[in-house]
């Protein structure tokens, strides 16, 4: 019984369909395991514990029925902080928006509830998803897995940590500049960044809606494709038969592999290696307009969160994280005039992108050039803070410029992670790709 909850969650989804696993025996056993845990107040924002039993009786009765809704029915997995609950407080990990409590499921949790998952509850977040560290003193810092010192980076910060720390089959984050791929990476999971606008935001607390998208963090890139399912009210992309034999990636060598670290940076060239031993055509890929797209980041990003929670904001600034707030207090420094210039730059620079990576299968990048960062450290220096999170997120930000949707991996070493990234709306062929990546680097 305790394998179960170090299982993935499509083994656990299998093992209900066979009748060796019956929902509520596996509910309660996370539910246990998330009431016994040390660090359960630093993972789960708040634990949904009626809601999960009940979900998981109704499991129950579908398995011994043959009435099965989804291949994960009576699974259990977590949703990260922002996407609303009804009647169960949603505050995206912060006190301007303590005690919210909405009336109604977001849209993809109603889907996902449709299919049968389990929601176990709700996970602490980097405040209002402004951060790729974690760090959120204003409610709880979930550690890393692999450090507990350190940070499990964010914003899905509790999201990672549930699943890595065996209290939640797997998770549900958001990712607008890396906040999937990071914590994912810095634990040891499966993450996806979905193409932004595939998957409804209705009901999900937003960052920058443009920019914004949903994703799962998990221990498979079989689980990410029967969660996206979940999350869309869809079939699952067919993963059988996948293999590497040919397929030609290539190695983002602009700016993503500027100043990777020493342990990231073997780690990814080993991981290169394994996808050259199993048969891959790994080339360089230089493309030097992403050099002038990066900036642009700093209007984007900025100028529409602080656009969306101004009013909010400075209404009741103490209640802020400093860091958080200072950063959201960079958009005022940019004008309608800025954004809008902004974003047909970023488009022209996507459209040249598209013809540069027409060719490869798949682009590939180490998903952060740097290991988690100690918490004391973010905590004591302000500069090293900043320059931390910035770093932590230049290689996932990447993929939200450019419009792609892109998958981590785990390539074997700690709190490393490659990343794959493919063409808006191609999530299917990527994870076909990703699960054949996926057995080379195991």
């Amino acid at each position: 019984m305790q394998d179960w909850l170090t299982m993935t969650a499509a083994d656990l989804g299998r093992g209900i369909e066979g009748g060796q696993i019956d929902p509520v025996g596996l509910c309660k056993t996370y539910l246990d395991a998330i009431e016994a845990h040390p660090l359960r107040d630093q993972i789960y924002a708040r634990v949904t514990a009626g809601r999960a039993m009940s979900e998981a009786r109704a499991a129950s009765v579908r398995a011994k029925s043959g009435q099965r809704l989804s291949p994960l029915d009576g699974v259990p997995i977590s949703w990260k902080d922002l996407f609303d609950t009804a009647d169960v407080a949603t505050e995206a990990g912060s006190l301007l928006l303590k005690d919210r409590i909405p009336q109604d499921d977001a849209e993809v949790l109603k889907n996902a509830t449709a299919m049968g998952l389990v929601c176990l509850g709700k996970t602490h977040m980097s405040e209002l998803a402004f951060s790729g560290l974690g760090h959120n003193p204003s409610t709880a810092t979930p550690p890393c897995v692999n450090d507990h010192a350190a940070v499990s980076g964010g914003s899905s910060s509790g999201a990672a940590a549930s699943v890595a720390f065996g209290l939640a089959a797997a998770a549900i984050g958001s990712d607008t500049g890396g906040s999937v791929r990071i914590p994912a990476a810095w634990n040891d999971l499966v993450g996806l960044k979905t193409t932004a606008g595939r998957v409804s935001l209705e009901g999900v607390v937003p960052l920058a809606k443009q920019f914004d998208t949903v994703g799962p963090l998990c221990r498979s890139v079989e689980d990410a494709g029967l969660l996206l399912a979940a999350l869309e009210g869809t079939k699952p992309a067919d993963l059988s038969s996948v293999e590497l034999e040919g397929r030609r990636f290539g190695v983002l060598r602009t700016v993503a592999m500027d100043d990777v670290a020493d342990i990231p940076a073997a780690a990814f060239a080993s991981a290169v290696e394994k996808l050259k031993d199993a048969g891959a055509i790994v080339e360089d890929l230089n493309f030097a307009d992403l050099e002038n797209a990066m900036p642009l980041s700093g209007c984007l990003f900025t100028a529409e969160a602080y656009g969306l929670w101004r009013d909010v904001i400075e209404e009741n600034p103490d209640a802020m994280f400093a860091e958080i707030l200072e950063r959201f207090r960079l958009g005022k420094s940019h004008s309608g005039p800025d954004y809008v210039a902004a974003w047909a730059k970023l488009e022209g620079i996507r459209k040249l992108y598209a013809r540069a990576t027409a060719g490869f299968d798949a682009v590939i990048l180490p998903t952060a050039p740097i290991l988690p960062p100690k918490l004391e450290r973010l905590e004591d220096d302000h500069d090293y803070y900043v320059s931390a999170n910035l770093l932590a997120l230049r290689n996932t930000r990447i993929g939200n410029l450019m419009g792609v949707c892109a998958m981590t991996l785990p390539t074997g070493t700690a709190s490393c992670g490659l990343t794959m990234m493919a063409a808006p709306g191609a999530e299917e062929r990527l994870l076909r790709l990703a699960a054949a990546a996926q057995e080379a680097l195991a």
